[in-house]
């Protein structure tokens, strides 16, 4: 059997063999598809740098500093891939998949699927992606470029119960399909449990040192699709308890936020349903971000006036602004928002760090922003410069919810209606999420399976 990195080498990328780390990095340029690539599942690059900026305060508008660590730096071009390695090694670690008998069936609006079809069919498998019909047609190219087939359901990104759907007639097929459903299933909060949140807390050290922020994060931002990358928030609350945890959502489908549904152009995020690995009884306050303004501001980022708008009016070299135009998706423009939302209703100064995270890429979206400039026209300097006062610098604490007991037991109860009803878990099992020893009982699972993953090594080289 093909394996990885364990979760502490995720973390730490410099504990992995040398040789094997050299090997890997020269494959991340010169063979992006050689499965040795597993082991830059990583937030680290060769240098042992966290993959992040710190936002200019002149663009963000305010004192807090905003960092944002970014996905494209991962073998697929997203962090999305770290949950799925290690959603299958741990299936693999426990027997519950085999390469020579299963195909892997990955559930996503895509970039979970993208990082199912890199891991999967550089692990042996063969692999199924399930995603919606109206996502970027990126997602499919790549998904292709892997080696996974693609079955495509009905709608965009909120439509996952068509997904389910499929999923479920996928299983009762045949028992060689086996679902890795990133909503469902723990080794994608562990990941970011573990990975991500400890990355984070190091990144807030890290920036001290160079003068940035006072060595620990105050709040965590991440929109939610599976709601994986919040689970971070947990590790960084268990560090700090003044900690924030802000979950986000589409105005367009805030489910959360007073049981709304539609559809939306973040993709990724807003899948109009409560996921059964968010920890909602640990999140501090839910925000709503206007998709279109996620939509828009990343053409600032991207298009040459809106490039020039940055350099002119908000502190950017040229330089900087080519690089920013790479680095966010839509998500990421809407937790840049949220972000900064977060620091203006928590009032956190300029000693206070707020991390969020860019998922993925532009690279993912070129096809959005063609269809956009199709129906609206090139980006002009003076629309740049409005977009951002408005959306960044004009950014209210609007659409803002806190969790209070009461909400927080409200949101814990909207997982009834899609966990016990539609996909077969128990009263009996939603009941025990409610005590924080269920979350810490998952956490602990890290450490036993590095040790398994550990003891399959020495196995085989016997």
């Amino acid at each position: 059997m093909i394996t990885g990195p364990t979760f502490e080498e995720m973390l730490h990328p410099q504990k992995i063999d040398r040789g094997i780390r050299a090997q890997a990095l020269r494959a991340l340029k010169e063979n992006p598809l050689d499965p040795i690539n597993l082991y830059n599942v990583t937030w680290r690059d060769a240098r042992n740098q966290v993959y992040h900026i710190v936002l200019p305060k002149e663009l963000t508008g305010v004192d807090a500093n905003i960092v944002v660590i970014y996905g494209m730096g991962f073998p697929s071009g997203s962090h999305k891939v770290g949950a799925a390695y290690s959603v299958l090694i741990e299936k693999q670690l426990l027997g519950e998949v085999d390469p020579s008998k299963h195909t892997l069936v990955w559930p996503s609006t895509g970039n979970y699927g993208i990082g199912g079809a890199f891991i999967g069919c550089r692990m042996g498998y063969d692999a199924i992606v399930v995603l919606p019909e109206g996502m970027s047609k990126e997602r499919y190219q790549r998904i292709e470029s892997y080696g996974a087939r693609i079955i495509r359901t009905f709608g965009s990104e909120s439509n996952v119960k068509e997904i389910y759907d499929e999923v479920n007639r996928l299983r009762a097929e045949s028992d060689k399909n086996r679902i890795l459903n990133q909503f469902e299933v723990m080794g994608n909060y562990r990941f970011h449990y573990h990975v991500t949140g400890n990355t984070v807390a190091e990144l807030a050290q890290e920036l001290q040192a160079q003068g940035v922020g006072n060595g620990k994060v105050a709040a965590y931002i991440s929109s939610m699709g599976s709601a994986g990358t919040i689970a971070a928030g947990d590790r960084l609350k268990q560090l700090n308890p003044d900690h924030k945890i802000v979950g986000l959502e589409p105005i367009q489908c805030s489910t959360l936020y007073n049981n709304g549904y539609g559809a939306h152009e973040i993709q990724g995020i807003g899948d109009k349903h409560v996921t059964w690995i968010h920890n909602v009884l640990n999140m501090d306050a839910l925000m709503c971000i206007d998709d279109m303004d996620s939509v828009r501001l990343l053409r600032v980022f991207v298009e040459p006036a809106g490039q020039a708008a940055l350099v002119k009016h908000y502190g950017f070299t040229p330089g900087l602004a080519a690089c920013y135009s790479e680095i966010f998706g839509i998500s990421g423009m809407c937790n840049i928002i949220g972000a900064i939302k977060a620091a203006k209703y928590y009032r956190l100064g300029s000693d206070d760090v707020i991390v969020t995270v860019a998922t993925d890429s532009t690279e993912r979206y070129h096809s959005v922003l063609d269809h956009f400039r199709a129906q609206h026209g090139n980006l002009t300097e003076a629309q740049a410069v409005g977009l951002v006062e408005r959306v960044l610098h004009g950014a209210a604490t609007d659409w803002t919810l806190a969790g209070t007991p009461e909400v927080r037991e409200r949101w814990h109860n909207l997982k009834y209606y899609t966990w016990v009803e539609q996909q077969g878990k128990t009263v009996e099992e939603l009941d025990a999420q409610r005590h924080p020893a269920w979350w810490q009982q998952h956490q602990a699972l890290v450490s036993e399976i590095d040790e398994r993953l550990v003891a399959l090594r020495e196995q085989q080289m016997a």
